[in-house]
């Protein structure tokens, strides 16, 4: 049997799995299978909580989309990530040092059960993203459809971003340039398509397209990024309250030299099993 936790972070849900105490194999169809809401348990990505590479890191987490692709980073994922150890006596800190595919980040358990992160330094350089571009600018034109042009802010936070600005985040046309922006010819790895109102300079209303996924409840690198985005664009505060579908988290990137900080809720929803019979027959 492999057991499993079942956790979402402002609905953005995880199936969260313990591969250091058990053994984990899965394959791309086994973990689409997994993620399947109809045939599987359902999540939008999958976390493995693995031993880490080097001695000054406490854990490894790797993170899976529902489509089986392995990505960087998954800020709703991480704090999900440090709750779950935590619950399960796999650490006694209050601050964990977690190896992921993009560097290492330290969430910490604060007293009211929210997880505060620090989310590295935003990268801009376009290699780095990666974003097919010649020059490095705080926002760009993306041409999508015949005539149609996007005006995008591109990023990393451990994964790539592209944000645009919108009148009404209600009414913005997700479902149809989502998946346009995600599969940009100019993004070589995809790329998360967030798409944010700004009420104030302190308030943001932001929804996130996320490679490999789709719409979801709530994305906490895409907060980071629309945040740091839209503090270079010279429209927002060092700290600003992000409101998603799910629910909010607090950003704070307090200088440009600085790690941008996330803060929020992880909730456990339920612990389950399921046999690997099951799972081998997809």
């Amino acid at each position: 049997m492999l057991k499993f936790t079942k956790m979402h972070g402002l609905g953005n849900d995880f199936i969260v799995i313990d591969a250091i105490n058990q053994q984990v194999e899965l394959s791309i169809g086994q973990i689409q299978f997994l993620a399947d809401r109809q045939f599987g348990i359902g999540c939008d990505q999958l976390l493995l909580v693995e031993n880490a590479s080097a001695h000054d890191v406490d854990f490894r987490y790797r993170i899976f989309n529902a489509d089986g692709s392995e990505v960087e980073q998954c800020g709703n994922g991480v704090r999900c990530f440090a709750r779950f150890v935590r619950d399960k006596a796999m650490t006694d800190k209050d601050t964990i040092a977690v190896e992921t595919a993009s560097g290492v980040i330290y969430p910490s358990l604060q007293a009211d059960y929210d997880v505060r992160v620090d989310m590295g330094l935003p990268r801009f350089e376009p290699r780095k993203i990666p974003f097919n571009t010649e020059k490095l600018s705080i926002t760009y034109s993306l041409p999508l459809a015949a005539n149609e042009i996007v005006e995008v802010g591109a990023l990393s936070m451990g994964n790539p971003h592209a944000v645009m600005l919108v009148d009404d985040a209600d009414m913005a046309d997700v479902a149809r340039l989502g998946p346009m922006i995600e599969s940009h010819e100019k993004f070589p790895e995809r790329v998360n398509a967030g798409f944010m109102q700004i009420v104030s300079p302190e308030h943001v209303i932001l929804r996130v397209y996320e490679r490999g996924v789709g719409e979801t409840k709530a994305c906490g690198t895409g907060a980071c990024a629309a945040v740091v985005s839209g503090i270079q664009r010279g429209l927002l505060t060092r700290e600003v309250k992000v409101k998603l579908p799910g629910g909010e988290l607090l950003i704070a990137w307090p200088d440009d030299e600085s790690s941008v900080w996330m803060t929020g809720p992880a909730t456990h929803v339920f612990d389950g099993e399921i046999s690997w019979a099951t799972i081998h027959s997809h």
